[in-house]
């Protein structure tokens, strides 16, 4: 009896140390509900995208997602409030990695570094921004498009609004030789009420907004920023195949604080990618022209690092001063 008793107890003692020797975080992670962050407006494109996640994701936590939307700095607003939260997977960054990467170069005396403070969690997306006119526009291609904004001169304009946009446009107007005049937006939703206006020519919109506003026939898809043509809308041409050399592929993903323990990125990783593997989600993001993305902290990991050495070139080359 006695053996028996003692056996039980050293049992007992060794679980106990057991459970004490491992991480707090992954025995109960999540144990309070999540924060999503957006770094764009309530209802612009990007925003449709996060909400969509933390409504997909919130089952397989068995918490509530709250989305926060935390715009400003072309999205380093939101980058820091991630970056200042308790590093334990309850803050969750949804935004695109390649933005975050050419903040590097965009932004003066940026105090983030997104290579040493920035952990990819999981990947979700791959798309481009598109080359767009308001669809009672003449113009029906990118070439009619050149040669009106060239006889316009400095009184030609376009509309931006994320990073890549406005990469893309300041890309396009060299290579083309433009003297267009940028404006930028809050929201894509923005710029369009500008375009019905006939205030701006054209504009380089977020793929939410212009697969949307292309479906109801509100705007002409002309080209992609990628340097191939995109499977969700194999029909629009690449800026790349028309002359105007370029790769600015866009990704999503979501990111949480560098110090954020493995076994609850792997959590948040494999949350995503779940949803990902579903047709519901491929069809969401085809409809917004992307392409499901599901790979390996890992993989979107080095791809952020790739993405910050590339795009210093692009940001250069298309003749902007950091601000």
């Amino acid at each position: 009896m006695f053996v028996r008793i003692t056996f039980a107890r050293m049992l007992m003692a060794g679980l106990a140390f057991a459970a004490v020797g491992l991480p707090a975080q992954a025995q109960n992670f999540p144990n309070r509900d999540i924060t999503f962050v957006c770094a764009f407006p309530p209802g612009s494109g990007a925003d449709v995208l996060v909400r969509y996640f933390a409504e997909k994701v919130r089952p397989h936590t068995g918490r509530a997602v709250i989305v926060q939307n935390r715009p400003g700095a072309g999205g380093n607003m939101a980058t820091e409030f991630m970056l200042r939260a308790k590093p334990d997977g309850h803050t969750i960054f949804v935004h695109a990695g390649n933005t975050v990467a050419s903040n590097q170069h965009l932004i003066k005396n940026n105090p983030i570094d997104a290579v040493k403070q920035v952990k990819i969690a999981a990947t979700i997306n791959k798309q481009g921004f598109f080359l767009t006119v308001i669809a009672s526009s003449p113009h029906k291609d990118v070439q009619s498009l050149t040669a009106a904004m060239k006889a316009k001169g400095e009184r030609a304009t376009y509309a931006t609004t994320a990073n890549s946009g406005v990469i893309m446009g300041a890309l396009y107007k060299q290579l083309a030789g433009l003297q267009a005049v940028e404006v930028k937006y809050k929201t894509g939703t923005e710029a369009l009420k500008e375009m019905e206006s006939g205030a701006v020519d054209y504009a380089l919109h977020d793929p939410q907004v212009a697969m949307q506003e292309a479906r109801k026939g509100t705007i002409r898809l002309l080209a992609a920023a990628t340097a191939e043509r995109l499977s969700s809308v194999p029909d629009v041409p690449s800026m790349n195949e028309l002359g105007y050399p370029m790769d600015l592929q866009g990704w999503f993903a979501a990111m949480v604080p560098m110090e954020t323990p493995d076994d609850i990125v792997l959590t948040i990783n494999k949350w995503f990618n779940t949803v990902l593997a579903t047709e519901d989600a491929k069809e969401f993001l085809t409809k917004f022209g992307g392409e499901p993305w599901i790979s390996t902290p890992e993989v979107g990991q080095a791809r952020l690092v790739k993405d910050v050495r590339d795009w210093g070139p692009y940001v250069a080359a298309a003749g902007l001063v950091p601000q």
